[in-house]
C-alpha cells in the first residue's frame, strides 16, 4: 500500500513561481483548511518545510514563511488522523531542544508527529542571522547532520545524553520525559552522503518524483545503499499537481503560468541552488532544471491532466518496488485537495485501507 500525503504552501504561492498562478501568503488559516481537508479525503500525512529566506522577483517568492515545529503543533490537537511532519536544520536547532519539542507535539498528537531533516544547505537562509558554519560545510553537512540525528535519538530512547562528537559535545544532558513510541524520520538526501544518511537514520526517504522509470532508479539507489546496513527505508516521490477537468483544461492553467513565469524569482532560486559547491545532489539538479528550460514550476515539472491521467501516473509510480508514499503539491491548494479527494483518490490503486474507506467510491 502507497500513502498520500500533501506538502503544505509554507511559503508564499506554494511551489510555482508565476504572476499568473493562484497568489496566497501562508496563513494558519490556510494550513488547517488544508489539513482538514486532507484528513477528510484520507490523506495520511501533511509535511511542512523550513525556510527562512526566499527567493524574491515580482512575487517575492517565498520571502514570507511560517515555522514548521510551532505550526504542526497548532495542528495537533486539531486534526485526529493524519500524520504531521515538521522540517528541522541542525543549524538553527539544538538536537537536545529538537528532542523535547518533538516529544510533546508527539504526545498532543497522539503519537502523529514525525521530523523531516534537512542539513542546511542555502548558505544565505543561515549567514543572515549569523548561524552559518562556513562553505566548508558543504562537505561535512550529512557528517554533522549524523551527530545531531544520534542525539536525537538517544535523547527519546533514554531520556538522557552523554556525547562527545566532532561537532557536538552534550555531558549528561536530562532529556525526560521521552516519547510513548517510535517518531518517524523522513531526509531528503540525493547525493550518495545524503542516500547514506538516510541508510543510517532515516524511516522515509523524500526521493524522487517524475515518471516510474525515474522514481524507479531513485528506490533501487536507496535500496543498495541501504541493504548493507540491513534496513528498508520507504521511498516518498513528489509531484505537483496541476488538474483539470480535462487533459486540455489542465494544459490551459499549466500554459497559463508559464506565461506568468517570474523570472526574477526563478533567478533567485537558481542563484541561491547554485551555491551549494556539491555537484550530485538535489541542489544541482533544481538549479540545471531551471537554467535548462525557465520553468515555473519548482523543479522544472509538473503533472498536468484529467484526473484519470493524474491517477494513471500515480498508480505508475506506486507500484514501483520501494515506493511508501506520493507527497503532493497544488496549484490551488484548497481546490486541488478536495479535487484530488473527490476525484483522483477513487480511481487509485494502492490506497492504505483507511484512506480508501473514506473517500466516495466511483461513480458509474
Amino acid at each position: 500500500m502507497v500513502s498520500y500525503g500533501v506538502f503544505l504552501p509554507v511559503g508564499n504561492n506554494g511551489w510555482i513561481l508565476s504572476t499568473t498562478s493562484p497568489q496566497y501568503e501562508p496563513t494558519f488559516e490556510l494550513q488547517r483548511s488544508i489539513v482538514e481537508r486532507a484528513e477528510r479525503h484520507g490523506f495520511d500525512f501533511a509535511l511542512a518545510m523550513l525556510k527562512y529566506r526566499g527567493y524574491g522577483g515580482q512575487t517575492q517568492h517565498w520571502n514570507h514563511t511560517i515555522d514548521p515545529m510551532t505550526l504542526m503543533a497548532a495542528l495537533a490537537p486539531l486534526t485526529s488522523t493524519i500524520k504531521l511532519y515538521a522540517t528541522v536544520s541542525p543549524l538553527s536547532y539544538n538536537p537536545i531542544v529538537v528532542a523535547k519539542m518533538a516529544q510533546l507535539i508527539d504526545e498532543i498528537s497522539g503519537g502523529r508527529f514525525g521530523i523531516n531533516l534537512v542539513a542546511g544547505w542555502n548558505r544565505s537562509e543561515y549567514a543572515q542571522m549569523g548561524a552559518w558554519r562556513g562553505d566548508d560545510y558543504y562537505g561535512y553537512r550529512y557528517d554533522y547532520l549524523s551527530e545531531f540525528t544520534q542525539i536525537l535519538l538517544t535523547a527519546w530512547e533514554r531520556g538522557r545524553v552523554t556525547f562527545h562528537g566532532e561537532y557536538f559535545d552534550i555531558d549528561d544532558c536530562e532529556v525526560a520525559p521521552v516519547p510513548t513510541g517510535h517518531i518517524d524520520l523522513i531526509s531528503a538526501g540525493t547525493s550518495p552522503r545524503g542516500r547514506r544518511f538516510v541508510a543510517e537514520y532515516a524511516d522515509y526517504h523524500f526521493g524522487a518524483g517524475g515518471d516510474a522509470e525515474e522514481v524507479a532508479a531513485s528506490n533501487a539507489a536507496l535500496a543498495a545503499a541501504s541493504a548493507e546496513l540491513g534496513r528498508t527505508p520507504g521511498a516518498f516521490a513528489q509531484t505537483l499537481v496541476v488538474l483539470g477537468d480535462t487533459d486540455a483544461d489542465a494544459r490551459r492553467k499549466a500554459e497559463l503560468y508559464q506565461q506568468g513565469v517570474d523570472l526574477g524569482a526563478v533567478a533567485g532560486m537558481v542563484r541561491e541552488y547554485s551555491n551549494d559547491t556539491s555537484t550530485d545532489g538535489s541542489s544541482a539538479m533544481v538549479a540545471e532544471s531551471h537554467r535548462a528550460d525557465v520553468s515555473p514550476f519548482y523543479g522544472g515539472r509538473a503533472l498536468v491532466g484529467s484526473p484519470q491521467t493524474v491517477a494513471d501516473h500515480l498508480n505508475a509510480i506506486a507500484a514501483v518496488p520501494g515506493t511508501a508514499g506520493v507527497m503532493l503539491t497544488f496549484d490551488d491548494f484548497l481546490e486541488g485537495t478536495d479535487r484530488f479527494g473527490t476525484e483522483v483518490m477513487p480511481l487509485l490503486a494502492h490506497l492504505p485501507a483507511r484512506a480508501a474507506a473514506t473517500v466516495p467510491a466511483p461513480k458509474g
